[in-house]
């Protein structure tokens, strides 16, 4: 059967990445505000269930990481990194509670296990993906390529 799996890299610019199974390709790969990556879930759920292909979400989930890097910054950049990490964290249990809700199989996964922070060279030597990318769409489409 065939399988769609959707990567998500949490954040202001949430990462999402869709690799088709079948195809063993991205069918995309972007970025966009939160409940625009919630609605190509949605979309991609109705795909999946129209191909008859099963649906499966994998969402970097900054609360399983224990060190955030804040020992040589100043205090306000301390406040500043820990404000931001405070918002991920937020967004991967809005993320966990959306999933439940829609009722799709989905993981919540620890930082550190996935590739993270690839260059764009890097990436397309692995991917063979032509298209653009940044960091957050490279991090959200090692959640799911090859599987």
């Amino acid at each position: 059967m065939n399988s769609l799996h959707i990567g998500i890299d949490t954040g202001t610019h949430t990462g999402i990445a869709v690799w088709d199974s079948r195809g063993q390709c991205f069918r995309a790969i972007e970025d966009m505000p939160i409940h625009k990556a919630m609605e190509t879930v949605a979309k991609y759920k109705e795909i999946a269930d129209q191909e008859g292909a099963r649906l499966y979400v994998r969402v970097e989930d900054p609360r399983q990481r224990t060190w955030f890097g804040t020992e040589r910054m100043s205090r306000e950049e301390e406040r500043k990194k820990l404000q931001g990490v405070g918002s991920v964290k937020r967004d991967a249990s809005i993320w966990e509670g959306f999933l439940s809700d829609m009722g799709v199989w989905f993981e919540m996964v620890a930082p550190k296990r996935n590739v993270t922070k690839l260059t764009h060279e890097r990436f397309v030597a692995i991917t063979k993906w032509k298209g653009r990318t940044n960091e957050h769409k490279r991090d959200a489409a090692m959640l799911v390529f090859g599987r």
